[in-house]
């Protein structure tokens, strides 16, 4: 099994690039039939979601608009449980379809944070497509979680947009740490 190293961890491989592309494609499919009549926002939360984002709207032929916020609540391989907002939300979400992009949702510390002021400004309609989700980190359900690419144990992983200390979300495919983190 390939094995690779970022800084001082070893890394496996979970997922290839091509399960990813099928899946991607698939959630594509699936926004072009519940968004056929109506134009969404897609909202990316950077800086995670930026590569699934990127293919995920390549799949998408319905008309969209496009918009990015940036949080952070990590520091190493654990979160930190606060949010900071770097830059934030469109103002002119009111009355309208919103699609949440995320690279995972583990903790739902931060969707949470998002959600909130999405919600704030009353959009017509809120959900959430995160490539990667870890059911058994989540500490409250998220009903508005309605795309999901992969669920994955609570093991964590790197590539595809997903970073260890700014490193290796250049990766092609997702690893997870050979020793749990």
């Amino acid at each position: 099994m390939e094995t690779i190293q970022i800084e001082d961890k070893d890394f496996e491989i979970l997922l290839e690039n091509d399960q990813i592309n099928k899946r991607t494609r698939l959630i594509g499919i699936q926004l072009n039939v519940d968004y056929e009549t109506r134009c969404p926002i897609i909202i990316g939360v950077l800086n995670g979601s930026f590569m699934f984002m990127a293919d995920l709207l390549r799949e998408i032929d319905v008309a969209c608009e496009i918009a990015f916020i940036r949080v952070s609540s990590y520091n190493g391989t654990s979160t930190t449980g606060s949010v900071k907002e770097a830059f934030g939300l469109p103002d002119n979400l009111h009355n309208r379809d919103i699609i949440l992009v995320e690279d995972i949702v583990d903790t739902g510390t931060t969707l949470k944070y998002i959600l909130e002021k999405v919600h704030s400004q009353q959009p017509s309609s809120v959900k959430v497509c995160s490539l990667l989700f870890k059911p058994s980190a989540l500490l409250e359900p998220i009903p508005e979680l309605e795309y999901v690419g992969f669920e994955i144990p609570n093991e964590f992983v790197v590539g595809y947009g997903l970073d260890y200390n700014g490193l290796g979300r250049n990766l092609k495919d997702i690893y997870r740490a050979t020793i749990p983190a």
